[in-house]
Formats: structure tokens, C-alpha cells, sequence
């Protein structure tokens, strides 16, 4: 039986998996390859780097928007313009239906933006096809999670554990304004699926929607 095991005593978040998966040999060609399948050269790049974490190897990923804009009155024209600032779930199905995926790959990746969805509608009391995914215009958590399915679906694991998800406290600032941790989200998500979230002393985000 082959198993994954997720500790998530730093928290979780979609490029700390990605990350972790690289390390167990993931090749980072194969990885980019598949992603390129989503037609959105034009609107970021990866960061693929090795780093020490204290004192621990470890495999970074970043998506970096080539056009990053922030919700601020004098930037509202530029968000009319790239609409990659507000996609809908509705948008994003599209893209993901569009690209040259496995159907397997597919029905993750759609799988993991349903419930995300599901849940920022919940809390915007909105529906859920149309909830706007703003956070720097929805490109990384479309990179994340289907980085996410693309790896998943290669390593095809047994089973999969986790740990306890352990969060931080305070806010983090968002398209919203300034949110308390955890964020409505992630809280939203935990609730339905009965996931616990052990709150720690660290000052921060450390679990997201995402991950």
C-alpha cells in the first residue's frame, strides 16, 4: 500500500503540498508541462527554487502575476480591464473544462473549487457559481489546486493521513478588508466537513482556503 502522510503542524496552504510533493520526486518539467495546458501564459510564472527551512530542506513554489493590480479606488479601471481580477467559479470551470487534462485531473480540480466556492458563497451569501474569486485575480489558487490534482493524480496514493490542522491568530488583510483567523472560509469549510483546527500562539495565517 502506498501512503501520504501530511503533517500539518506549520499549517497547510496548496503551494506547502505542492512543495512537499516535489521533494518526493515529482519532476518539475512534468509539472509544467501539464499546467501550460491552461492557456495562461500571459498571466504568471512559477518560482521553483530549493530553500532550508530552519535548518530543513525543503522545495519552494510561488506563482508570480505578471499583472498584479489591488483592489483600491485608483486601480478600479485596471480591474474592468484584467479580468483575471474577479473570475467567477463560472469562469473557472470554463478554463479548467478547456485545457487538455485527464478527466481525472478535471473532476479534482473542479471537486476542490466547488467546495471552496460553496463555501466563500456561504459566506458572502452569494451563490456559488457566482461567488468572485479575488485574491490575486484567482490565478494562484487555479496554479495551486490544479498543481494539486496534477500531482495527486500522478503519485496516486493508497490513503491519505493528515495530522491536526493547526492555525494561527489575529487577521490578514484581503481583498475585503481585514479578516480574522482564520478566515471565514477555511472556518466555513471546517464546519461542513467536521475538520478540527487547533488554534495556536502564532500570530498569522497559517491555514488557507486552498490548502
Amino acid at each position: 500500500m502506498k501512503a501520504l502522510y501530511l503533517d500539518c503542524a506549520s499549517g497547510i496552504s496548496g503551494n506547502m503540498f505542492i512543495g512537499a510533493c516535489l521533494q518526493l520526486g515529482v519532476p518539475e518539467k512534468y509539472l509544467r508541462g501539464e499546467l501550460e495546458k491552461l492557456n495562461l501564459y500571459d498571466e504568471y510564472e512559477l518560482e521553483i527554487s530549493d530553500v532550508i527551512k530552519n535548518g530543513i530542506g525543503a522545495a519552494y513554489f510561488d506563482v508570480k502575476l505578471l499583472h498584479e493590480h489591488h483592489d483600491t479606488p485608483a486601480n478600479i479601471h485596471q480591474l474592468h480591464e484584467h479580468h483575471h481580477e474577479h473570475r467567477t467559479m463560472a469562469d473557472i470551470r470554463r478554463i479548467i473544462d478547456a485545457a487538455d487534462f485527464n478527466p481525472t485531473v478535471k473532476s479534482y480540480a473542479l471537486a476542490i473549487f466547488g467546495k471552496i466556492s460553496e463555501a466563500e458563497g456561504k459566506v458572502h451569501n452569494a451563490p456559488a457559481e457566482e461567488v468572485h474569486f479575488h485574491e490575486v485575480g484567482a490565478i494562484d489558487s487555479i496554479v495551486d489546486i490544479v498543481s494539486f490534482c496534477v500531482l495527486y493524480d500522478l503519485l496516486k496514493p493508497d490513503k491519505v493521513y493528515f495530522s491536526a490542522l493547526t492555525e494561527g491568530y489575529g487577521s490578514v488583510h484581503c481583498a475585503h478588508g481585514e479578516m480574522s483567523v482564520p478566515v471565514p472560509a477555511v472556518s466555513a469549510i471546517a464546519e461542513k466537513y467536521s475538520i478540527p483546527i487547533k488554534i495556536t500562539d502564532n500570530f498569522g495565517e497559517m491555514i488557507t482556503p486552498t490548502g
